[in-house]
């Protein structure tokens, strides 16, 4: 398996991102031209485009909200038991003062560089992104949604 780093971490589901999707926005821009060319079927056509738009918004947020909402979950979990497993003591002061981007970029650090990160982003307020960027030993994560 490839190793993962800042430029290749991020994940696609193919039959959603690149069929599903392309398709109903296919279907919504030929809904679109024929709603405004068909003068004699311009109804049926802005309905049929209504509909396909409404089915791209619903799939793109349903999916979102409920793949995301759980994985921000156990990516706070994981934090928490990490962070415990190193300190040996509770993470609750350190997790209120972490935005979710910063708990999510320390997931890909190895457990010394962590440590290191934790502390600069506590005291130098480093965003999720930096913190990702200043990672050297990359700890991949192959399991998202």
């Amino acid at each position: 398996m490839e190793s993962q780093n800042y430029s290749n971490h991020r994940k696609f589901y193919a039959p959603h991102h690149f069929i599903y999707l392309p398709l109903l926005g296919i279907l919504l821009v030929i809904g679109i031209w024929k709603a405004w060319t068909a003068e004699d079927q311009r109804l049926i056509w802005s309905l049929f485009s209504v509909v396909i738009f409404l089915l791209l918004f619903l799939a793109f947020m349903v999916r979102q909200h409920y793949a995301l909402g759980n994985q921000d979950r156990i990516i706070r979990l994981e934090f928490r038991q990490r962070y415990y497993e190193l300190f040996q003591k509770r993470s609750d002061d350190v997790v209120d003062k972490l935005s979710f981007s910063q708990i999510a970029a320390l997931r890909f650090a190895e457990d010394e560089e962590f440590k290191l990160l934790l502390d600069k982003a506590l005291n130098e307020h480093l965003s999720g992104d930096d913190i990702k960027k200043s990672i050297t030993r990359w700890r991949p994560d192959h399991h998202r949604v």
